[in-house]
């Protein structure tokens, strides 16, 4: 590969016509460049075309010798990378070298290609980031769809309206940082209209919602999960999105409803944490409430025994040992969209066999012969799906059904209000007020580890003894009224 170093210049002749090269002023009279008139340049000649036509790097402007030198060793380094039979990787890598001189750009770095080169990768890194998650995302073949669902909001909503834009390999962890201040700075309005703003501002907000710690750290995983593969692919070197520094965004934690607390809500309608657990009174007072409703035993499952709610929906009778009182959890049906799916438990944890109480043996008994009584009134158009929650056409419950039921139920009650997921929770409190270990609830829930059980429940433990104390005091007959109170009367 022939390569030249010269200088060249501005100049022009009498007649306008630019000298570049031939100006005078370039050497000295002995013939050496002179250090204070031009710029440096060179020209490389590249692979030829397969027509067999010449091919020349060209780039001037450089502000020394070394410059120039530098930038040719680099394009003859490069071109150097592919097998010399390789002749098309040859053809590639002096297109990219062209392209960055048309555009006067660096030259690509030579670690960069050859990493890409040894890994049979694109060679281009024109590529963007928007282009690659949406490449990622559709690759993505072997994860669950509500993972997938996930994944594609993050990058929608998200991840391309902010950095799309940016080419993969000059992604940085300023971009990132910007783009979360953006999130930041777009609660702020949120919080801001929600509080003071106009009816017409209060509107244009409706669907709008703050992005917690969580959701900020679950847009991250998902841009970490795509370039780590771009990694893996030799497209980029490193991932800036595990440098980005977020709230931890750990689980809220969950707080008992104590007497107090539930006449706070009932004068103010505040709920204090996301995460709110019934006491047992609550428990007993809500399936008392529920105790006709055709969903019953579901809930009174969930409330015993901490199934998961899509668990308890995909519960079969071949699974359950109403004799000697255990089942198996060994399906779920999961939301996806408006439409469901019976699926295996998403860890190892979740696959777990579960001893019941007489209490709710007695309950899943009266529930098939409810579910016998319909089948036999239907005939045989009662469709065979093994499950033991169903529908009143026998057809399998779509999860959502269940959420909205149980949100009607406390309703009715007058309980304060909880998630159907946190009835899960009244299981773990029952169970720890029982004697019950954290490893013991652990396996019950199904957790992976035991440390979000502890993260769960370290709070809801301290009020759980005091309520349980309280009651307990409650139940001990006075004839007299305590002493301090005596004294109260007397002063």
């Amino acid at each position: 590969m022939d390569g030249t170093i010269y200088k060249r210049c501005g100049c022009r002749d009498d007649a306008g016509r630019q000298l570049g090269t031939r100006c005078p002023k370039l050497r000295r009279s002995g013939g050496a460049w002179r250090g204070d008139h031009g710029a440096w340049a060179y020209q490389v000649d590249l692979p030829p075309t397969p027509g067999g036509r010449r091919q020349l790097a060209r780039r001037t402007g450089l502000a020394s010798q070394t410059a120039a030198q530098d930038d040719v060793d680099r394009i003859r380094t490069l071109i150097a990378i592919a097998d010399p039979d390789d002749t098309a990787t040859r053809l590639r890598i002096a297109e990219l070298i062209l392209q960055t001189l048309r555009t006067n750009l660096p030259l690509p770095e030579v670690a960069d290609i050859q990493r890409r080169y040894q890994r049979r990768a694109d060679l281009s890194p024109t590529i963007t980031v928007g282009e690659w998650l949406t490449t990622w995302l559709t690759g993505r073949r072997k994860i669950a769809t509500s993972t997938t669902t996930g994944y594609e909001v993050n990058i929608r909503l998200h991840l391309i309206p902010a950095i799309g834009h940016i080419r993969l390999d000059r992604l940085s962890v300023t971009h990132l940082d910007d783009m979360f201040d953006a999130i930041d700075a777009r609660n702020d309005t949120i919080r801001r209209i929600r509080a003071t703003g106009t009816p017409t501002e209060k509107k244009a907000l409706q669907g709008r919602r703050v992005m917690g710690a969580a959701n900020k750290q679950r847009i991250r995983a998902t841009l970490r999960a795509a370039l780590n593969h771009a990694i893996r692919l030799g497209l980029i070197a490193h991932n800036p999105a595990k440098f980005v520094e977020l709230a931890s965004g750990k689980r809220p934690k969950a707080l008992l409803w104590i007497e107090e607390r539930v006449l706070h809500w009932q004068k103010t309608g505040q709920v204090p944490s996301p995460v709110m657990v019934w006491t047992p009174i609550q428990v007993g007072a809500f399936l008392d409430h529920a105790e006709t409703d055709d969903l019953y035993a579901l809930y009174h499952l969930i409330a015993h025994r901490g199934l998961r709610r899509g668990e308890a929906c995909g519960l079969h009778w071949a699974d359950l040992d109403l004799t000697h009182g255990s089942l198996t959890v060994r399906w779920q049906i999961v939301q996806e969209g408006k439409g469901t799916q019976l699926k295996k438990p998403k860890s190892d944890a979740g696959d777990r066999q579960i001893p019941l109480d007489i209490g709710t043996v007695r309950a899943l008994r009266e529930h098939r012969t409810r579910q016998n009584a319909r089948r036999l009134e239907a005939g045989p158009g009662w469709p065979d799906t093994g499950l033991v929650f169903v529908d009143e056409a026998g057809a399998s419950l779509n999860p959502d059904h269940v959420t909205d039921r149980f949100r009607a139920l406390q309703h009715e009650a007058g309980l304060p209000p909880i998630r159907l997921h946190d009835l899960r929770h009244a299981a773990a409190t029952l169970a720890l007020a029982a004697g019950a270990d954290l490893k013991a609830v652990q396996e019950l829930l199904g957790h992976s580890s035991i440390t979000i059980t502890a993260d769960t429940y370290t709070h809801v433990l301290p009020e759980l003894a005091r309520e349980i104390a309280e009651n307990v005091a409650r139940l001990i007959p006075r004839n007299k009224p305590p002493r301090d109170e005596q004294h109260g009367k007397a002063s």
